[in-house]
């Protein structure tokens, strides 16, 4: 007869030990086999509704967690805080899908700036100032200022690269802008002026960054060099040739794209990260040390159509000034100029004192939000000469 509340002896196990547990089934006990088998009730094994009940709560958990995966866009990738994208950084946010995007670690400060800066297709923009330059309300000031009341064109000035030529113009750089690069220099100091065009600290500027350009190329990025001294009024990307290596202002414009006659200004070019024009820019800085005292725009002339440069075969174009307009050659249609660069200006003072009329003449025209017939630029001609 079976009793309740007796004791079930423990099975064996396989290993020939007895458990020391021992089971109950709805309250009846199996004494060593001489009892009936027990009657096992609809609340048996642990209650049948706590079961149902468990099935569900598993069911539901699992189905929440399927759910929010599928719903989730990037369900394994975590974001990294802002802090965390500076410009050592080797991961950047895709700006459209805010996934974050490998990129190759920076071999040096150089590329980790331009990993930063850099477009999608290895772009970026860079310009060059010293603290001259710099100072509030200096040049910089403006320049950066133009891409704000450009159309088109705020947007790029996150892929702007401020090459500093001193420590006071990268300590008042990063006050104001992401992308700041500092070239180390010994006689970082006396470059820190004015430098007028063509003394001394004026070369030193120019074929200083004529190497950093080099450098960039060698690192496979394409670039826009900008003087800091030009106005950035359109997105100038429509405006360039399709499949040209090298494209360069020019100060005159004579009409003829192609022709290398045309007086070119290298205060604003674009170039294509090519061996040909890593080889290019490496036989113009050399070719500095057979024409002393001679700045980039001479020195490209003598070499232009060297023999060296014709081997190549690096492709050229010459940009219209009625598009790339500056001061020497002002634009004639402000209804489609892209830029207007400070040049035919002497000393930093007439060119800061010029750009600010220039950039207002603009904002006018932008707040009239209409084309306009006629042009005219308040800006006195081939100032401070």
């Amino acid at each position: 007869q079976t009793k309740k509340g007796l004791k079930v002896k423990a099975m064996k196990s396989t290993n020939g030990e007895s458990s020391s547990l021992d089971y109950k089934f709805s309250g009846v006990s199996i004494d060593d086999g001489k009892s009936n088998l027990p009657v096992i009730h609809s609340h048996a094994l642990f209650g049948g509704r706590d079961v149902i009940k468990v099935v569900l709560l598993v069911t539901t958990v699992a189905l929440s967690c399927l759910l929010f995966y599928k719903s989730a866009s990037n369900p394994l990738n975590i974001v990294s805080p802002p802090w965390k994208t500076d410009c050592y950084s080797s991961k950047i946010i895709n700006e459209t899908s805010l996934e974050t995007v490998q990129k190759k670690k920076p071999v040096s400060e150089l590329e980790g700036v331009l990993i930063n800066a850099a477009m999608e297709d290895n772009t970026v923009i860079i310009t060059a100032i010293n603290q001259a330059w710099a100072d509030p309300n200096s040049t910089f000031d403006v320049f950066r200022e133009s891409f704000k009341a450009g159309i088109g064109t705020e947007r790029l000035l996150k892929h702007v690269i401020a090459v500093c030529l001193d420590n006071k113009a990268y300590d008042r750089c990063i006050e104001v802008h992401p992308h700041c690069f500092l070239i180390n220099a010994t006689d970082s100091e006396q470059l820190s002026g004015p430098n007028r065009f063509m003394t001394p600290g004026y070369l030193k500027l120019i074929w200083r960054r004529m190497d950093l350009l080099r450098q960039v190329l060698d690192l496979g990025y394409n670039f826009i060099f900008t003087d800091a001294d030009i106005l950035w009024l359109r997105d100038p990307f429509p405006r360039f040739f399709p499949d040209v290596d090298f494209q360069i202002t020019c100060d005159d414009y004579n009409g003829k794209p192609s022709d290398k006659n045309n007086h070119v200004n290298s205060g604003f070019t674009y170039v294509k990260a090519n061996n040909r024009t890593i080889q290019f820019y490496k036989f113009w800085i050399a070719s500095s040390q057979n024409f002393p005292g001679k700045h980039d725009q001479d020195v490209f002339n003598f070499i232009k159509n060297d023999n060296f440069t014709m081997e190549l075969g690096i492709n050229m174009r010459f940009f219209d000034t009625v598009y790339f307009g500056g001061f020497c050659q002002p634009s004639r249609d402000i209804n489609v100029v892209n830029t207007m660069h400070a040049n035919c200006c002497i000393g930093l003072e007439n060119k800061v004192n010029n750009l600010k009329t220039a950039l207002e003449d603009w904002k006018r025209y932008v707040s009239l939000n209409t084309t306009v017939s006629d042009t005219k630029w308040n800006i006195p001609p081939r100032c401070g000469y």
